[in-house]
């Protein structure tokens, strides 16, 4: 008898199957002695849907890369059609090629969140590791370039090259010596708190007409970062501290993407009444 196709596609077969199954009539069997829920194999005893492994996640990561394109096209609208363009058709904002490779990084990151949490095998566990660190490297360079002002390309440069280098190494060394999810951890936390405290010197420093938004996602995401830290069994099977993560995630996209739009046309403005 062949099973349904969405099980052989998501490599559901008669051994993980067994696995699953026996975990949850043990875990069941736990309920009744009033024991907590414990960790199978490193993951928590998740009900799966359709072979969905973690379907609310996987929901919620394809609603946060709904969110993330929605807040990238709206941006490239923003600068090539509603804004003023230079003579070569070019945009005043200095920053907006670095905000394209944003947009990208983080629909790509997002698209295999989604896959991953459908369902955890090595590869899509290697490409959204991979993917989130590439996209936190990439943001913390954006941080930097943005708050001290970097429009000199040369000095782009030599601010990216070290930490391009870094994520780089950091993202070999996941995919072809060790998964080390300790460091992968240590690595992400430090490039997070890092820009986020940039973010923050920056928004206290600066009288940006939009840095009340920039708050928002700074003391937002620091309080998502707690829900990474505090890890808790899902709720009903279903709804877990990292699935709360996602959540969270959703309303910071709306914030920061409005302020990127907000400091567009900023420093669009800015920029003309120096060329008048």
């Amino acid at each position: 008898m062949h099973e349904p196709l969405y099980l052989r596609w998501k490599q559901w077969d008669c051994c993980t199957d067994c696995r699953y199954y026996c975990m949850l009539s043990r875990e069941e069997e736990r309920t009744k002695l009033g024991d907590k829920p414990v960790k199978y194999h490193g993951k928590w005893p998740f009900h799966r849907v359709y072979g969905i492994q973690e379907p609310v996640a996987v929901a919620l990561s394809a609603v946060n890369l709904a969110i993330q394109f929605h807040g990238w096209v709206s941006f490239f609208i923003l600068v090539y059609y509603k804004l003023p363009l230079r003579p070569d058709k070019k945009t005043y904002y200095e920053y907006t090629g670095l905000w394209h490779i944003y947009g990208i990084l983080s629909m790509n990151a997002w698209l295999w969140s989604a896959v991953f949490h459908s369902r955890a095998v090595e590869l899509t566990e290697k490409l959204d590791f991979s993917s989130a660190v590439a996209l936190l490297g990439f943001t913390l360079i954006l941080a930097i370039l943005r708050a001290f002002n970097v429009r000199d390309e040369a000095t782009r440069v030599m601010i990216s090259a070290p930490l391009l280098a870094f994520v780089t190494t950091h993202i070999m060394y996941l995919n072809f010596y060790e998964l080390a999810y300790g460091l992968n951890r240590i690595v992400c936390t430090g490039m997070v708190v890092v820009q986020l405290l940039i973010w923050a010197i920056w928004a206290g420093a600066s009288n940006h007409p939009a840095r009340w938004k920039l708050w928002a996602v700074v003391v937002g995401g620091g309080l998502a970062m707690v829900l990474e830290t505090y890890d808790f069994p899902p709720y009903m099977g279903y709804v877990d501290a990292h699935a709360l993560w996602h959540a969270t995630s959703i309303p910071l996209t709306f914030f920061w993407w409005g302020f990127i739009r907000d400091d567009a046309e900023f420093r669009t403005t800015a920029l003309l009444k120096k060329v008048k």
